[in-house]
């Protein structure tokens, strides 16, 4: 078996004990998000598996637009992730 070669740690252990590797993270080619995908690639950044630039050019995110996930992330919990829940947790 041979490994691919990459910058960064190939996986890193969460808060809560679990490992994360990146084959946890969504593929390259995604282009239906879905709250648990949008969740995913957030850990991966702030829990230092891949850089926030790598992730916004590997996923095609704009920076404003990965802002909006972390946010949404931190006031409200992956929940505020979900595009049928963007009336209930926007601002007025």
């Amino acid at each position: 078996m041979f490994l691919k070669k990459v910058d960064g740690p190939r996986a890193v252990t969460l808060p809560d004990g679990t490992t994360m590797t990146r084959a946890d993270l969504p593929p390259e080619t995604t282009r239906r998000w879905v709250a648990s995908r949008k969740a995913a690639v957030v850990r991966g950044v702030l829990y230092g598996l891949l850089p926030e630039k790598e992730a916004m050019q590997r996923y095609g995110l704009s920076e404003e637009e990965f802002r909006s996930w972390v946010a949404a992330i931190a006031d409200h919990g992956v929940d505020a992730l979900k595009a049928t829940a963007l009336k209930k947790y926007r601002q007025p």
